[in-house]
């Protein structure tokens, strides 16, 4: 069967001998399906493949760019190689299939020893498409724009390294919502909801609904609870003029942003989305079994 993928984009976490040996196999299965092979250039300077054929060629390209030329991109690694490759690849509206080389595996669902049957699957059109947001956050001071970046988890306020509690004051659609003293706060997509969000005591949210969970960080006071509000609304969280240290914001744990005292941080919906790409059959429920050890049938059906 002809895909209607043409040309793939690989992107793998490169320090991993593991990973390089699954996107070896995967250059190997792409090109006996005649499938132009794009690789990340990261990706492609840890790897040692055979010498191009006549017939096949393997083309290299920036994380910026891989998502303007390949009709789709297989991330290998584990679920923070897919939140890194997401926040760059969601604007170019190109679907990603996640291979799992990491431990929980909530969205790289293919199974290393899979790699045959479920890229094989999605290749021959037998595979579901699934729409998530992101977050875009920015950081004024003074009015002006000091810092901004995505994420496709989570958005957190922080004290740093030091754990010491911050003073802030929460809104949502402009109208002042509470004050807070606390550890910090979470902001989480549904796709966030089974991270660091779920650690902090936030509740599962299915991937499609459209909402937004704000979990505190240990707060001064037991009736700060998470809140789960609707997935359009803008938040405002102004870091109060009193915090004697600079908190930071952290998006999906890997983009830090350093924050003062007085400055104003606006987090709100992005607009454009990230295609995620499953072998037909997926479940978000079987997912949650499977990673959270949650219990089984009691009775056979």
């Amino acid at each position: 069967m002809i895909t209607q993928f043409r040309n793939i984009g690989l992107i793998g976490r490169v320090d991993s001998e593991p990973v390089r040996e699954s996107v070896r196999a995967l250059v190997e299965l792409l090109e006996r399906r005649d499938v132009t092979v794009v690789l990340e250039e990261d990706t492609s300077r840890a790897l040692t493949l055979p010498h191009a054929s006549a017939s096949h060629s393997y083309q290299v390209a920036t994380r910026q760019l891989i998502g303007e030329v390949c009709d789709m991109v297989i991330v290998v690694g584990g679920d923070g190689s897919l939140l890194g490759a997401a926040r760059d690849l969601a604007r170019h509206d190109v679907p990603v299939l996640g291979i799992n080389r990491g431990k929980l595996g909530f969205l790289t669902d293919i199974a290393p020893d899979d790699i045959e049957s479920g890229v094989t699957q999605v290749l021959d059109g037998h595979y579901e498409i699934e729409s998530r947001f992101l977050l875009e956050t920015e950081l004024k001071r003074d009015g002006a724009v000091i810092g901004q970046s995505d994420a496709f988890n989570d958005v957190v306020l922080h004290s740093g390294q030091a754990p010491k509690m911050l003073s802030f004051e929460l809104y949502i659609e402009g109208e002042f919502v509470y004050s807070q003293r606390s550890d910090g706060l979470i902001v989480s997509t549904p796709t966030g909801s089974t991270a660091y969000s779920l650690s902090g005591g936030g509740p599962i949210m299915h991937p499609r609904l459209n909402a937004i969970v704000l979990v505190p960080m240990f707060p001064h006071t037991l009736s700060s609870r998470p809140l789960v509000i609707d997935g359009n609304s803008e938040i405002k969280i102004m870091i109060a003029e009193t915090n004697p240290t600079s908190p930071r914001v952290s998006c999906d744990g890997q983009v830090n942003i350093g924050v003062q005292p007085g400055d104003s941080l606006y987090i709100r919906k992005k607009s454009r989305k990230l295609k995620l790409i499953h072998p037909e059959g997926h479940s978000f429920y079987e997912t949650c079994r499977d990673k959270l050890g949650w219990g089984s049938h009691f009775i056979d059906d």
